[in-house]
């Protein structure tokens, strides 16, 4: 269950877009290959794979850019590159997302590039182009002066340590001493056995294996290696430490004590990338205010997600809020949404391919009548947005007595509902504004009406929806239970 989930919906829908990240680290292209294997090389043991496609994707620190840039961050990138085709065609995927790229052109050597070969969903091979002499000084203080000049209104920095050179024990250091003096989070993805060159961050988080070389515990035993993790947080001045423990899960680790979290059950496909997307959103949660564990509970979540995926794929927004709907489900006051929050939540939905659902009404007095609709209207969707009229609204039609129950309660009571995914207020005379904005697929109303009085009804179908007018329980209203009140019959 996340924690502060109320506030963690407000920060992905609202806040993440005004969060400026900087991302420091060692910078590659992935490239892949794609194909499909039928038979067995006759020159050699090995699958010979039929090319059917090719495609490339920012890989390393590049793909932490992805990932935040994904999630809607503000996001600027800086490391080394070889002033190449390969440094082009990156810049140019990271241009696309809206990413800075701030790279440093280190004359001999090489954009490193990663590529993959894969038959089906099966990586076959993967071959490595790079040159990992050290760079000379020049290029190191260049490198630092453009992070140093970035680090100002950054909400915070992730130091994403592939091992290719870019992050030195003193690039580390005088970074994590800039930033903490502007009480800005530092965040680092290890590559180094030595945690010392990331002391002062506030956390570091390093893979199974990366805490096994860095405890030298054995890799087969966690609990020492979580108890050496716990020494190691005071003595590296680490806030926390956050370790990524494969199908274990994800541990928090403070100075006194550690949390597991079980990984989210998915099918695994590829593991690749998933470090970066657990930094990415813890991050973001950092970046956000959110408590350590809570923003650890929403990476791990997102772990889940593209360990599903085959290759190096950023997440996406929209399915981190996907994978969080259950958890909605269970928070009625995380249902209740403004209209720019509902846009958000079909787009959302949209975007994994749900077929979105509207009703509307008044709602006041809630009865079995009420329900039977909401129950028929989710069955011609996978979502089910329920627009409710104002208190003052009800008034103009119903007359001054009228609401009985205030459009808060209201909401709130439907929005408990399991057959109701969103619920909004609207204040017009008809939701025709509302229903335009949100475009659902399909529009249902109850009793009498038909598509000539259904407002709405040409809006959608010309967009391609429908309109549907289901039964009424005969006997139930809003106004039959307000005179049983009164007259006790």
């Amino acid at each position: 269950m996340i924690e502060q989930l109320h506030e963690v919906m407000h920060e992905i829908e609202h806040e993440w877009p005004n969060k400026r990240l900087l991302v420091l680290g060692d910078v590659m292209l992935d490239k892949y290959i794609w194909g499909e294997v039928g038979r067995i090389s006759p020159e050699a043991p090995v699958p010979v794979v039929r090319a059917t496609h090719t495609s490339e994707q920012p890989g390393g620190a590049a793909n932490v850019a992805m990932n935040l840039a994904r999630l809607g961050a503000e996001v600027v990138l800086a490391g080394f590159a070889g002033d190449d085709e390969n440094q082009r065609s990156l810049v140019s995927c990271l241009k696309k997302d809206g990413i800075r790229s701030l790279l440093v052109s280190c004359e001999g050597f090489p954009t490193i590039t990663k590529l993959r070969i894969l038959g089906g969903r099966q990586q076959m091979l993967r071959l490595d182009s790079e040159h990992l002499a050290t760079r000379p000084d020049a290029d190191y203080a260049r490198l630092l002066e453009i992070a140093l000049a970035e680090l100002p209104g950054c909400h915070a920095v992730v130091l994403s340590d592939y091992a290719k050179g870019v992050l030195s024990a003193e690039v580390c250091q005088k970074v994590i001493a800039a930033a903490r003096e502007a009480q800005i989070p530092v965040l680092v993805d290890p590559k180094s056995s030595d945690f010392g060159r990331y002391r002062g961050a506030t956390t570091v988080c390093p893979n199974l294996g990366e805490l096994a070389s860095a405890s030298r515990e054995d890799v087969r035993d966690l609990d020492k290696m979580l108890a050496a993790a716990e020494r190691m947080v005071p003595e590296f001045d680490l806030q926390f430490m956050t370790a990524t423990l494969s199908e274990k899960g994800i541990a928090l680790v403070r100075a006194d004590s550690r949390t597991i979290l079980p990984a989210v059950a998915r099918q695994v496909f590829d593991v690749s990338g998933a470090g970066d997307t657990v930094i990415s959103v813890l991050a973001l949660g950092l970046a956000s205010g959110l408590q350590p564990e809570t923003a650890v509970q929403l990476a791990n979540i997102a772990a889940g997600i593209v360990v599903a995926k085959v290759g190096t794929v950023p997440i996406e927004k929209h399915e981190l809020l996907a994978a969080l709907a259950p958890e909605i489900a269970l928070h009625a006051v995380d249902k209740v949404v403004s209209r720019e929050e509902l846009v958000n939540r079909v787009n959302t939905w949209r975007a994994v391919g749900e077929r979105v659902a509207f009703t509307n009404g008044c709602f006041d007095l809630l009865h079995v009548g009420h329900i039977t609709v909401l129950e028929q209207a989710r069955r011609t969707g996978d979502r089910l947005i329920v627009a409710i009229n104002s208190d003052a609204s009800v008034s103009r039609l119903k007359g001054p007595s009228r609401p009985i129950v205030g459009e808060r309660e209201r909401a709130r009571v439907l929005a408990a509902l399991a057959a109701v995914d969103a619920v909004v207020v609207f204040d017009e005379p008809t939701p025709l504004e509302l229903i335009v904005a949100a475009r659902p697929d399909v529009i249902v109303k109850g009793g009498d009406y038909n598509v000539d009085t259904v407002v709405g009804a040409q809006e959608v179908m010309s967009w391609g929806g429908q309109v549907r007018i289901v039964p009424t329980v005969d006997g139930y209203s809003t106004t039959r239970l307000i005179e049983k009140g009164a007259t006790g019959k």
